[in-house]
């Protein structure tokens, strides 16, 4: 730590550059009177960093909580600090293009009219998503209803925006709880941000379809006036995703390729794995493409970076980290070593730990090393031993029994503790409480050493892993309910993801005994498709061939849509064959739960 460059201000004084203005009070409401963003409780930050923060993180989060308006050069500006993601604004010959509308609605109309106050009053020409993060679109019907205006994401955009939200979007979001620190207290004990910047805003969130696809790089726009030449990134930070180039305007846009963190192969919430290895080829032909002739490079998160040299420094270090994660993980998986051995063992080269931008605020060199491993080999590490291992409560109260019962396992623990190995301390309580989640003696001291490691880590994901997790087990930071799929977004599915989102919540051994077929002619879009109930499972079919369901419906998509989420019942529905199939198929499906237990059995 002591030889981090604290001393080096270069970047206080990039995330400063340009400032205009800032929100003031910075608290954002939605119209019901709910507060949905509070960047003035970051305040605190101003201080000296307290025991209860690692200082580089603490560095981070002082950088990542300034808000307002900035000129990142003629004609582009962003808003910072308003959401977890920059809204970043470019203006046109009739307006203003908006990139990556935040998170809510009411933060995206709140960063527009602070753009407004002080550059007049634009009309929004176009929209553009860098990619099908719900951080980069949420906002969308905040600043525009898309009318008459181009919608530009990349390919794949749309598939990947709804299908990460719906098909697992209930557990990602219970976990994303913990990731954001989202119920934790903003203060130096609490939450510190996330890394990436301060938090996720909990407002309304949009989705305005595209209207106009990238599919290739060098594809070039001129939108409102303005040239934009695109490249494509696909399995990078996102599956959909671009980087883009203003040539008049020297300006790059790295989307969330390069970001002033370790970004997340494999992001605690959950996610697909994301490929480093792509990752750092797409670095390089950015590189190869745009860094020679851009004075600026901005991306969704952070501050930009200026000038031509520490544009390519930026860049190619960004690049060489995804590259030696990739590479040194295979070299040693094909060593034999397993994904914790080589988390443990991997060091970043000394030149690439002193760039603060290469460092684990968000990511973390030990999680995405697991990922690149689990990307390649899977969760199996190959040793027998843990190919048919018990499920966590029944290991757990084999390990307590082993080692004399929970009170002798939470005395051990505690002499852990004491001796400072907070990791097994931590692996002794997990299996006291899964043995016996009741144990308010093992709950106390768990709850301290989540509280410890916390307040030590650099990685902020982490911090409010932890200290959500002794939270909750100290009976406070419930999770509450989270709407996983708005209207926009199951609006934007398609017929057979719909069908998906249905397959996925049918009980399978109460089904074991169902068999049934149901024909669905949509008559807004015509269209025909088939689902089969058998052995548990629901078989979707697009355009089948032949007669033979039990029943057959014919309405509308926005039917579909009440009748599979429970937002409207199947009177008047016009149909041949027996109803009550309908319902049958309906008793069998499961609601997800939103607020499972994770540190508790």
């Amino acid at each position: 730590m002591a030889d981090l460059p604290f001393h080096d201000r270069a970047d206080f004084d990039d995330a400063e550059r340009g400032f205009v203005a800032a929100l003031s009070p910075a608290v954002i409401e939605a119209a019901d009177g709910k507060v949905v963003w509070d960047n003035d409780a970051y305040a605190f930050l101003d201080g000296e960093c307290p025991q209860t923060a690692h200082p580089s993180l603490w560095r981070q989060a002082q950088l990542c909580a300034k808000q307002g308006l900035f000129e990142v050069t003629d004609g582009i500006y962003q808003v910072r600090g308003l959401d977890l993601s920059n809204m970043t604004l470019v203006e046109g010959e009739r307006g203003v293009i908006v990139i990556d509308p935040l998170v809510s609605t009411e933060c995206a109309a709140a960063a527009l009219r602070l753009y407004r106050d002080h550059r007049g009053d634009r009309p929004v020409t176009a929209l553009i998503y860098t990619h099908s993060h719900a951080d980069h679109f949420g906002g969308a019907r905040g600043v525009t209803d898309g009318e008459n205006i181009p919608v530009i994401a990349p390919a794949g955009f749309l598939e990947h925006a709804v299908s990460e939200n719906v098909y697992a979007g209930t557990a990602m979001n219970r976990r994303a709880m913990y990731m954001y620190g989202q119920r934790l207290p903003r203060s130096p004990e609490g939450q510190l941000g996330c890394g990436l910047g301060m938090g996720t805003s909990s407002g309304t969130v949009s989705l305005l379809p595209p209207t106009l696809d990238v599919t290739r790089t060098g594809q070039e726009e001129s939108v409102d006036g303005v040239r934009i030449v695109f490249q494509l990134t696909p399995g990078t930070e996102a599956p959909a995703e671009m980087n883009f180039f203003f040539p008049d305007r020297r300006a790059l846009c790295m989307a969330e390729n390069a970001t002033h963190n370790l970004h997340n192969v494999l992001t605690l919430r959950g996610a697909l794995v994301r490929d480093t290895r792509v990752w750092s080829r797409y670095l390089t032909e950015a590189i190869a493409l745009f860094a020679g002739r851009a004075d600026v490079a901005f991306a969704s998160h952070h501050w930009p970076t200026w000038g031509r040299q520490a544009i390519v420094t930026f860049l190619a270090q960004q690049r060489d980290l995804y590259a030696y994660l990739h590479d040194q993980t295979l070299r040693m998986l094909n060593r034999g070593m397993t994904g914790p051995e080589i988390a443990e063992a991997m060091q970043l080269p000394p030149a690439l730990e002193q760039a603060w931008h290469t460092h684990g605020y968000y990511g973390s060199v030990s999680h995405n090393v697991k990922a690149i491993y689990q990307r390649y080999l899977g969760w199996f590490d190959g040793n027998p031993a843990h190919l048919w291992e018990h499920p966590p409560v029944e290991q757990a109260r084999r390990y307590v029994e082993c080692l004399g019962g929970t009170s002798a396992v939470v005395a051990l623990a505690e002499r852990y503790l004491g001796e400072g190995d907070l990791r097994f301390a931590a692996t002794l309580l997990n299996h006291a409480i899964f043995a016996d989640e009741q144990d308010s003696r093992a709950r106390r001291v768990l709850a301290e050493v989540y509280t410890r490691l916390g307040h030590g880590a650099e990685n902020a994901t982490w911090r409010n892993f932890f200290l959500t997790g002794a939270g909750e087990l100290a009976g406070g930071a419930s999770a509450g309910a989270t709407d996983t799929a708005p209207p926009d977004m199951l609006a934007a599915l398609t017929t057979e993801q719909l069908f998906d989102s249905l397959a996925i919540r049918v009980n399978g051994p109460e089904a074991w005994n169902e068999r049934l077929v149901i024909d669905w002619r949509l008559t807004d879009p015509d269209e025909h498709h088939r689902t089969t109930l058998g052995n548990g499972v629901l078989i979707h079919e697009a355009s089948p061939a032949g007669d033979g369901a039990d029943l057959t419906l014919r309405l509308t998509k926005q039917r579909l849509l009440g009748l599979l989420t429970g937002g409207g019942g199947a009177d008047g529905l016009d149909h041949d064959g027996d109803l009550s199939v309908l319902g049958r198929l309906t008793s069998v499906l499961e609601e997800p739960v939103p607020d499972f237990a994770i540190v508790t059995p």
